[in-house]
């Protein structure tokens, strides 16, 4: 009940909006180990509505929900991990966290553990692993990691070179509004990569980037 009456301030539903007492009711669920009361006392610390922003505050929240096996909130802890936010600056961390999310199936989690494998962040390098992560998130549709997996096609990294399949994962990603798909959706339309050259399609792709 505190975690819904904390939900309903923070959608404004049946109260007026009160970020305030949203916090109020979900310290109360969360300090019951709520784990979903305790992810959105992270997210609201770490985005600064109804309290100060607050990155170690954010971490702690949500270290208790990923603990709990939240995923979303194990991704966000690999995050803060990841960017050092209200943490030391540790790859390894972030991998640790991004991992326990990402074998839940969390796309964003995915995402951004087949970068670090990309990178050779907190892991050795390995470019397989880095397509195995994107390809699952691209199939839940999250456009960046449609893009990513486009650049690994149009470089052949961890896959044979394919312009073809670059062009089409480029594509998904830049219908969603990927500036960076867009981008280089353009070029490959600039110099004809796995798609007919046409040099006004590269204009208007460029455009929609450039406009972001």
């Amino acid at each position: 009940a505190q975690f819904d009456l904390g939900w309903m301030y923070k959608k404004g539903e049946g109260v007026a909006q009160d970020y305030k007492e949203a916090v109020k009711w979900w310290k109360l669920a969360a300090e019951q180990e709520h784990a979903k009361a305790q992810f959105n006392l992270g997210r609201i610390y770490d985005q600064g509505r109804g309290v100060p922003e607050d990155d170690k505050e954010a971490v702690k929240w949500y270290r208790l929900a990923a603990e709990q096996g939240h995923a979303t909130a194990q991704k966000n802890l690999g995050w803060m991990y990841d960017k050092g936010k209200g943490v030391p600056e540790d790859d390894k961390e972030a991998v640790k966290w991004y991992r326990l999310s990402a074998e839940q199936g969390n796309a964003k989690a995915q995402s951004n553990l087949g970068l670090m494998y990309h990178n050779g962040d907190g892991v050795p390098q390995d470019y397989k692993e880095a397509v195995r992560l994107f390809r699952l998130a691209a199939e839940q549709g999250l456009a960046i990691a449609q893009k990513n997996l486009g650049g690994m096609y149009q470089f052949g990294h961890g896959v044979p070179q394919d312009d073809k399949e670059a062009f089409r994962l480029m594509r998904l990603s830049a219908e969603q509004g990927n500036a960076i798909a867009q981008n280089n959706l353009g070029m490959m339309y600039e110099f004809g990569q796995g798609v007919q050259e046409d040099d006004k399609e590269a204009v208007r792709l460029y455009r929609l980037a450039a406009e972001q």
